[in-house]
């Protein structure tokens, strides 16, 4: 029978982060999301944790674990505030990765760094305002000059857009090639010709920043390509086979926490002189989100467990991240529904699970990008 334990380290990294969450967050939650404001005096702290360099060797300023104790860490921030599961998520698995995926020496030493020991935040700019599930179909170009690039357009829903100090950027190099026209650069935030946009007044996740980024003119140097040229798009895609592990683990972590809200409240509320949780259609509610949690949670610790042994993962990442995420909506609607009229005002956790979830099944792949992924490596193993 395959069984899977999580280690004495985990168990004490688990009960870690979920104290400094309920410690460090769960307080401020709420005054957090009304005033739309990012938590900001809390990135030291997270820092501190070594949670800005989760997956990353402590000779660049990392931690060194796994995407296993990744998955842990997320899913218990999320339990409680699923906007900054999202800001460790988008700077641990995008800006971050990246650089620690393709850059060179020189490249990990001055971005790295800083990246992993949370000296500054990463944003990663992929999405245009013309293009999202066709990320291909960008505008934004890098034409080249002399020491360097001009880059010019404009992206779109950055995390970290107006917090961060350096971005990835995907542009294209090659209009006339649509295969490998697409090439990635470090960009500096404060670079002269990049215009921070207005942070984005969000459904949910409203303490995460997100915003865009405009270029006219601004001037990348040569030494900031992530070589080679023409690889951009087959890195992001790269990237964001981990990044959908961890938009899976947020998705998780925020359907618990919703979960567990509903039960305790279903165990307090009395009607027709009976608690929630005698009623056989509200046990049967509960029965069918824990089973769905359940199953999310294997699918995601099975793409996490093969990442760090290595293996490509873009069928299981997409399988984890499109069952979570949907579960994860499915959970909150139900957890509002056993609320019923509580479940509809700020008083009570619910409502901004409800609002916050659905970011889950559009971020980094929406669910119908993520069953197309998925049809197209099952023909693929299939050898058609």
């Amino acid at each position: 029978m395959m069984e899977f334990r999580f280690t004495e380290e985990q168990e004490m990294l688990r009960k870690t982060v979920r104290q400094f969450a309920l410690a460090d967050i769960k307080p401020r939650v709420m005054e957090w999301d009304e005033k739309g404001i990012f938590h900001q005096d809390l990135i030291p702290k997270l820092a501190d944790l070594g949670l800005l360099g989760v997956l990353f060797p402590e000779e660049w300023g990392g931690a060194g674990l796994s995407y296993v104790d990744y998955v842990v860490i997320l899913d218990e921030l999320a339990r409680v505030d699923p906007s900054v599961s999202l800001t460790v998520a988008a700077h641990n698995s995008l800006c971050t990765n990246h650089i620690a995926m393709f850059g060179n020496h020189d490249q990990k030493e001055k971005y790295l760094k800083p990246l992993a020991s949370g000296k500054m935040l990463g944003a990663w700019a992929l999405t245009e305002p013309g293009s999202g599930s066709d990320a291909s179909g960008m505008l934004t170009t890098a034409r080249k000059v002399s020491g360097g690039f001009l880059l010019n357009g404009s992206k779109a829903f950055c995390t970290h857009a107006n917090v961060g100090g350096v971005a990835v950027v995907m542009v294209v190099t090659d209009p006339d090639d649509k295969k490998h026209g697409i090439s990635a650069f470090i960009v500096d935030l404060d670079s002269k010709g990049l215009t921070r946009g207005k942070k984005e007044n969000k459904l949910g996740m409203r303490s995460s920043d997100t915003g865009p980024l405009v270029f006219e003119d601004c001037f990348v140097p040569q030494e900031n390509l992530l070589e080679p040229v023409g690889h951009g798009f087959k890195q992001a895609m790269q990237i964001l086979d981990g990044g959908r592990i961890s938009i899976a683990a947020l998705s998780l972590g925020l359907a618990r926490g919703a979960f567990q809200e509903a039960m305790a409240y279903a165990h307090t509320r009395k009607q027709f002189g009976k608690m929630l949780a005698e009623f056989e259609g509200i046990q049967f509610y509960f029965s069918d989100m824990a089973t769905r949690i359940e199953a999310a949670e294997l699918l995601i610790y099975r793409a996490a467990a093969m990442k760090d042994e290595g293996h490509t993962v873009t069928l299981e990442s997409s399988m984890a991240k499109y069952e979570a995420s949907e579960a994860a909506v499915y959970v909150t609607e139900r957890a509002v529904q056993i609320l019923g009229g509580y479940g509809f005002i700020k008083d009570y956790p619910v409502e901004k699970y409800f609002r916050d979830v659905k970011l889950c099944t559009i971020g980094e792949g929406t669910s119908e990008i993520q069953k197309t992924v998925i049809f197209r490596q099952l023909e693929k193993r299939a050898g058609y």
